[in-house]
């Protein structure tokens, strides 16, 4: 069992060596760690931030375990250089075109959402993206106008294979969870939308079992703050997938907590070929100096056992260590707390 560390930029060395500390702990049988350069790190040894020799290393591996990209001294960079083309490369270079990204409340952590309490109980949702298509890969550009005056422009498009090929990943899930699905769109205004919409009720008789409903963006950023227990799991585009994701890391406590998962379609003899990093940045602010809360790449981790190498058990014996960390009061700064990167890896570790 293969898995590719890439580390990156900012926090993502720290918060992902407290990750690999957690997998090494578990003294799984065959398990081979491989090191490559992404982002800002990549393009100053490299010269690009994902070079040949890191994307060798990924197609070798039946997984990645992802920590972060983005470095302010590379802002002035031409676009295709810029650090965060090395997860969006890979995305591609993978067909990494599932993005899945769970929030629930975790246990006694009501106190940290900005939601009420009782509101804030009822969240246990999953989000699944779409990853390779809409505005971040379509057509895109500035130009000058006959009068002088700049213009950018983005195109959004989706093709009918590429939304039924994430809606069956929604529906399955649905499936395995509360059997509800809703998927989220702006039919009203926009073509691209309506294509969406069309296909993923096509696409839903294929699962009489699971409840179809759709929404506009707009009201589900509105429901999921004012009732978030209604949602089950959410299917949507990339833009949109990106948002809402982030904000349900708020509605849970902090985006410190949450785990993502991106999926393909090639499959291995343990599972399927997928890349595992946590929901937030790179964070430079705060880079270096042990401060960075490391539970979402450690619950990364987890996520990366279940879903490519096939190992439930030990997957949930690391949640559930994250989970008695946090009953137990070991709280990062990200929830007011004052326990450094080192000092939560661990508390992870003494309740693994």
């Amino acid at each position: 069992m293969k898995i590719a560390v890439f580390a990156g930029d900012g926090i993502g060395p720290e918060v992902t060596r407290e990750a690999v500390r957690v997998l090494e702990a578990l003294n799984i049988a065959g398990l081979e760690l491989v090191y490559g350069d992404v982002g800002g790190a990549a393009y100053y040894k490299h010269g690009h931030p994902l070079p040949q020799v890191t994307l060798d290393i990924a197609n070798d591996a039946d997984a990645i375990l992802f920590g972060a990209v983005g470095d302010y001294s590379c802002d002035h960079l031409e676009r295709a250089l810029r650090p965060e083309q090395a997860v969006l490369g890979l995305r591609k270079a993978l067909s990494l075109f599932a993005n899945l990204r769970p929030a629930k409340l975790m246990p006694g952590m009501e106190w940290a959402s900005a939601l009420r309490p009782e509101v804030a109980r009822e969240i246990d949702l999953l989000i699944v993206r779409e990853l390779v298509g809409d505005v971040y890969f379509g057509e895109k550009g500035i130009r000058t106008l006959e009068d002088g005056r700049r213009q950018g422009w983005d195109l959004m498009s989706y093709a009918e294979d590429e939304v039924r090929r994430i809606a069956h990943v929604a529906f399955k899930a649905a499936q395995g969870r509360g059997k509800k699905l809703c998927s989220v769109d702006k039919a009203n205004v926009l073509e691209t939308s309506q294509l969406w919409r069309d296909v993923v009720i096509e696409v839903s008789a294929d699962y009489p079992d699971v409840e179809l409903t759709h929404m506009y963006v707009d009201n589900a950023a509105m429901q999921l703050v004012k009732g978030p227990g209604q949602f089950d799991v959410v299917v949507t585009g990339n833009l949109f997938g990106d948002i809402l994701s982030d904000q349900a890391s708020m509605c849970v406590g902090s985006i410190g907590l949450l785990a993502s998962a991106s999926l393909g379609t090639r499959q291995t003899q343990y599972g399927t070929v997928g890349l595992y990093e946590p929901i937030h940045g790179s964070a430079p602010d705060i880079a270096g100096q042990n401060k960075a809360n490391p539970m979402a790449t450690i619950l990364s981790a987890a996520m990366l056992l279940r879903h490519s190498l096939g190992l439930e058990a030990q997957a949930a014996r690391i949640e559930a260590a994250v989970e008695k960390a946090l009953v137990d009061g070991i709280k990062g700064g990200d929830l007011g707390g004052t326990a450094t990167t080192t000092q939560v890896g661990d508390a992870v570790l003494a309740r693994l």
